[in-house]
């Protein structure tokens, strides 16, 4: 049996997130438990390699991934629009602990997005790896084919138990009065 390999993560809270110029950025939003009260999503994908994929995933379209932590709420379509309008090139990735994720675009609407990737369990590290190129591809402009993604009208009933029990813990660190942090990230 082939050992999958789990880096390991180092993330340091630095102060408060602040707006980037830089055009050649996506900025990554963590959720308030990710990695810091929760690591691993709701499939046992270990938070370290869903993070890591999608870094590598911007860096191959040749793009900077920086990486926040949004705290004032636990809804992943307003984590990532927060990344957008931090991120020079209006483009965020927001992700939930469970590993529900979006991609997002600065001048929309927060429950507008690029691309939604509601159903966690069926989320692997291949597909965060293209959520990561997706959204480099959008921040360069492109229009990208969306990332493939399974469907399975089972998984909501499967795991609705187990979603809604990680919301709850991830909602409990939710601060209404906090700004994005700023993160630095080591593998």
């Amino acid at each position: 049996m082939e050992k999958t390999f789990i880096p390991e993560l180092t993330v340091k809270e630095v102060g408060e997130a602040k707006s980037n110029v830089r055009p050649d950025e996506v900025v990554i939003a963590l959720g308030p438990a990710f990695h810091k009260h929760q690591n691993k999503t709701i499939v046992d994908v270990p938070h370290s390699v869903a993070l890591m994929e999608m870094i590598a995933g911007v860096e191959e379209e040749g793009l900077t991934a920086r990486v926040v932590r949004v705290i004032r709420t636990s809804d992943v379509s307003f984590m990532a629009h927060d990344a957008a309008e931090l991120s020079g090139s209006g483009i965020g990735i927001g992700i939930q602990s469970k590993g529900t994720t979006v991609i997002h675009q600065k001048d929309l609407l927060p429950l507008n997005n690029l691309e939604l990737f509601s159903q966690a369990p069926l989320l692997t590290p291949d597909t965060y790896r293209l959520i990561g190129k997706n959204a480099a591809k959008y921040a360069k402009g492109e229009s990208p084919t969306p990332v493939p993604v399974k469907n399975d009208q089972m998984v909501r009933p499967k795991f609705m138990a187990k979603a809604a029990l990680l919301h709850i813990k991830e909602t409990k660190y939710v601060d209404n009065g906090k700004k994005p942090l700023q993160l630095e990230v080591s593998f």
